[in-house]
């Protein structure tokens, strides 16, 4: 008996295909999936009765309907609703056949047109930073030094004396006027000094590789002007050889550690209450945007201690953390040990090693470069973590069965880092298979752009970086190195190199609305000008660079990253079709829900109340100072 039922189930299927071949419109429109829904109806309808044929759809937890939708998966590209149980998506179709999965407790959400993605991935991100970056003054907004000194004044004003005053997201090139007098456009300190006696000030620039402290920063670091620059970083001075107070790389390392002695004073209660407020602001911050998973850019064993503990205790956001490298003798002795895969239910995996830097950033002048600055031409950068140290962490992580993840951006520093791959992956054929990285990957020589693609080595690109970047770029490195090598991701794709996208938050906000504006555009100075727009991406392009290759590129790509039945159902609705509307009205987008494991984890107040065609008022193309 169960014979003749496979076989007349398999003759049924096999009618219902052929009719359908014989009348199906273009495949993946709607009207093709109501074609299907027909004729299946219709021999089912024309057959005998089967017992148990065909199958009851199990009820759906969720039914997400009258959408447009983007599943990047291939063998169904397009759809209009998705049925969703148990934390996985269940089924993709038509608004009639996903009809079926609806039973009298499932949940039924009407998008009324909205547009459905795979959930975004924040491919590069500091999850704690982004939330420490929330509590701290917001100086990336002050039009110029003197809106930043004046923030300063008023934080002292509610301060105790002796209380740190940290401020983050400044840059100088993003200033609407040169502070006078100044060294490389950074002010001489008088200002800042002045209205902060007795409170240290630690102002990060916006990338993260600079800060400008006070005197009483200063003091408490134990840098004077004696003080020599240390390997991998400078501590700026005046043409009288004072340190004005600006210090790049590992030259403020002094000033953090001498801000962690402070937090450390704290009792234990403030501490923790700051820690919890700092992540718990982080992940409200992601999945307000749409961020379903992210890849967070190194944390410390400690760290990774506590935030597994967190995940226990229940996150809605997905977090991939890669182990922050202190010393290498800790690397090696306890790597293997924090192996962690899919802990609490698929929402914390450690399995990477990273971001180690090779150099700095094009704003601080301490990107490595081939060449010097076109601006400052006895300077070509820094080798931040030496080379040798860099190998030394590489073949642990390759030994321990790790992805690697380096920061690079000047040209230099990224053929280094493809150099050291390329010998590892010679001497350990397996590291290969590890999906190694190169972050940020800004700045290339022509000659190593196909050196990712015979590598295998994913760029792990933030496509906001040109656009925020673009005004500074040829001033720093010339017109022929910029149109050569600047953020090619056109000539990295075309090549056949995995690009990832993602913001580096919160060196950029996470939103990825203004980073899909750039990466199709690359357009900056609110629309009117474009970054060498042969490189930019199509919608296509970039919606997969967010989705399916950065799940692929944290060995995700199995459960997530496209929308098919049996992958874990992560999604995001959009208020417009970000790979059909004008370029102009991305911008004017809104991520209305964000789902994680088929659990709505939030709404935009109103979304509800959406209509197909409604825009929103244009946000900013990216964080100016204005």
């Amino acid at each position: 008996m169960k014979s003749f039922h496979f076989a007349f189930a398999g003759i049924a299927l096999a009618v219902a295909a052929s009719a359908f071949a014989a009348s199906a419109p273009v495949a993946g429109s709607s009207s093709a999936l109501q074609a299907a829904d027909a004729s299946f109806a219709k021999v089912f309808a024309a057959s005998p009765p089967v017992d148990g044929f065909p199958p009851t759809p199990q009820p759906a937890d969720l039914v997400l309907r009258d959408a447009t939708i983007a599943t990047e998966n291939p063998s169904q590209p397009d759809a209009q609703a998705l049925a969703i149980r148990g934390g996985k998506i269940e089924a993709v179709g038509s608004n009639a056949g996903i009809a079926h999965y609806i039973g009298p407790h499932t949940k039924v959400m009407d998008l009324h047109g909205a547009f459905v993605t795979p959930g975004f991935i924040e491919g590069h991100g500091h999850l704690l930073q982004t939330g420490e970056s929330l509590m701290q003054i917001n100086v990336g907004k002050a039009r110029n030094w003197d809106g930043i000194v004046a923030m300063v004044k008023a934080a002292v004003a509610k301060a105790k004396p002796g209380q740190w005053i940290v401020g983050f997201g400044w840059l100088q090139n993003k200033w609407n006027r040169v502070p006078q007098p100044n060294v490389l456009g950074l002010p001489l300190p008088t200002s800042l000094d002045a209205v902060s006696p007795d409170n240290p000030v630690m102002l990060i620039t916006a990338s993260y590789h600079g800060v400008y402290a006070n005197a009483a920063a200063l003091k408490l670091a134990g840098i004077t002007d004696s003080t020599p620059n240390p390997p991998g970083g400078t501590i700026v001075r005046d043409k009288q050889g004072h340190a004005i107070g600006m210090l790049t790389d590992t030259a403020a390392d002094p000033v953090h550690r001498a801000h962690q002695k402070y937090i450390a004073s704290l009792t234990p209660a403030e501490r923790n209450a700051r820690r919890e407020k700092a992540l718990q602001l982080a992940v409200q911050n992601e999945i307000s945007k749409g961020i379903t998973s992210f890849v967070d850019m190194g944390e410390d064993f400690q760290t990774i201690d506590w935030l597994k503990q967190q995940a226990a205790k229940g996150l809605p956001l997905r977090l991939y953390v890669n182990v922050d490298v202190e010393n290498v003798a800790s690397l090696d002795k306890n790597l293997a040990k924090y192996r962690i895969i899919g802990f609490a239910d698929n929402h914390f995996t450690v399995r990477g090693v990273g971001e180690d830097v090779s150099d700095g950033a094009l704003g601080t002048r301490s990107a490595w470069f081939l060449e010097p600055y076109s601006d400052a031409p006895g300077i070509t950068g820094k080798n931040v973590t030496p080379m040798s140290d860099l190998a030394q962490i590489a073949k642990i992580a390759a030994r321990d069965g790790f992805q690697v993840s380096i920061h690079a951006i000047g040209d230099r520093a990224n053929r280094e880092v493809l150099d050291l791959y390329q010998k590892i992956f010679a001497e350990d054929p397996a590291a290969q298979a590890l999906r190694w990285r190169v972050e940020h990957a800004q700045h290339l020589n022509p000659a190593d752009i196909p050196r990712f693609a015979e590598l295998g080595v994913i760029a792990s690109m933030q496509s906001i970086h040109a656009c925020s970047d673009a005004p500074m770029v040829v001033p720093r490195i010339g017109e022929k190195r910029a149109q050569e090598g600047a953020y090619v991701w056109h000539k990295l794709i075309a090549s056949g190199a995995m690009v990832l996208d993602g913001t580096d938050t919160p060196v950029e906000d996470t939103n990825p609305i203004p980073v899909f504006y750039c990466a199709v555009t690359r357009a900056y100075d609110h629309g009117r000008k474009t970054f060498f727009p042969a490189e930019v991406k199509t919608p296509r392009q970039e919606l997969r660079d967010y989705t399916w290759n950065n799940a692929y590129a944290i060995f995700e790509d199995h459960e997530l990253g496209s929308l098919a039945p049996g992958k874990l159902a992560d999604i995001d609705v959009f208020s417009g079709d970000l790979l059909t509307m004008p370029s102009d009205d991305i911008l004017r987008t809104r991520v209305l829900y964000t789902i994680i494991g088929g659990k709505v984890v939030y709404a935009r107040p109103g979304a509800d109340k959406w209509r197909k065609g409604q825009l929103f008022k244009a946000m900013p193309e990216f964080d100016h100072a204005e």
